[in-house]
């Protein structure tokens, strides 16, 4: 019970690694405040989460032990962000841990020049600026405490580069130094910022992601054998499962990690060492 007495609140929680984290964090002893989007964004190619989804995450939360408000809101709102920890303070007292998960992988597939300006912009006002707005939301509760835990999903994306794919990776390299500049604005104050660099996850359908296979699509890769294509680029000959996100998460969450900030986890399988 890592995070026993501990509010965490989680951006994109409706499925994939949001739920993932949710329900590992709830096995764990967390109160939680699931927040996600809920719907599909004009510009997006694909579906995002449900309200559906984030309900059963919600639920499966509670399965595990959890209490938990679950919230349909928008990272690209700064009033939506500001409500989401006041809703996580008066139901919970405190915020605690922060996991700015939520993101979106497409509009992609691009050569950088045919990106459209209203494409660059919604990739980062959701990848990366959402990450602020939620920090600066949650970083005054923090600090009043002198405690508690920031976790920024990037992504391999935010260490090396990918063809066809500037705007993300600008977003996930932007949420880097994002991360090392906040953590040493709040190392006097009590409170951790770290990165999370997930490579090449599984889309489990217990958690129901889809964000490789959407990926693959961008990339023209076809659906059907993204898996096998995307392991031939992995050291370990495997892909990442969302529970190893989710553990990377726990420990960045816990106590376990108190002398960590400014860190960049990677859970790649070797993927960038090369």
């Amino acid at each position: 019970m890592r995070l026993s007495g501990k509010t965490a609140v989680i951006t994109g929680a409706a499925r994939g690694l949001g739920r993932a984290c949710a329900v590992r964090f709830a096995a764990e002893g967390a109160d939680l405040l699931l927040m996600d989007i809920a719907q599909d964004v004009a510009g997006v190619p694909y579906p995002l989460g449900s309200r559906g989804q984030l309900a059963h995450t919600a639920a499966l939360c509670e399965k595990a032990g959890g209490a938990v408000v679950a919230k349909v809101a928008d990272v690209r709102d700064a009033a939506d962000c500001q409500g989401v920890i006041d809703a996580a303070l008066d139901r919970f007292g405190a915020v605690d841990v922060l996991v700015n998960n939520a993101g979106i992988a497409a509009p992609s597939g691009k050569v950088t020049h045919d990106i459209t300006a209203a494409e660059w912009a919604l990739m980062l006002d959701t990848d990366l600026s959402g990450a602020w707005r939620m920090m600066k939301a949650a970083a005054p509760a923090m600090v009043g405490q002198r405690a508690g835990s920031v976790i920024n999903v990037s992504s391999t994306a935010g260490l090396v580069g990918y063809r066809h794919f500037a705007g993300y990776v600008t977003a996930k390299h932007g949420l880097i130094g994002l991360t090392k500049a906040a953590a040493l604005d709040y190392a006097p104050l009590g409170v951790r910022v770290n990165a999370l660099c997930p490579g090449s996850v599984r889309d489990d359908p217990v958690v129901e992601g889809r964000m490789l296979s959407e990926i693959a699509r961008s990339l023209d890769v076809p659906v059907e054998e993204h898996e096998e294509i995307f392991v031939r680029d992995q050291p370990t000959n495997d892909l990442i499962e969302p529970a190893d996100i989710a553990a990377a998460a726990l420990w960045l969450a816990s106590d376990d990690s108190r002398r960590v900030t400014g860190s960049v986890l990677t859970v790649d399988g070797g993927f960038t060492a090369r």
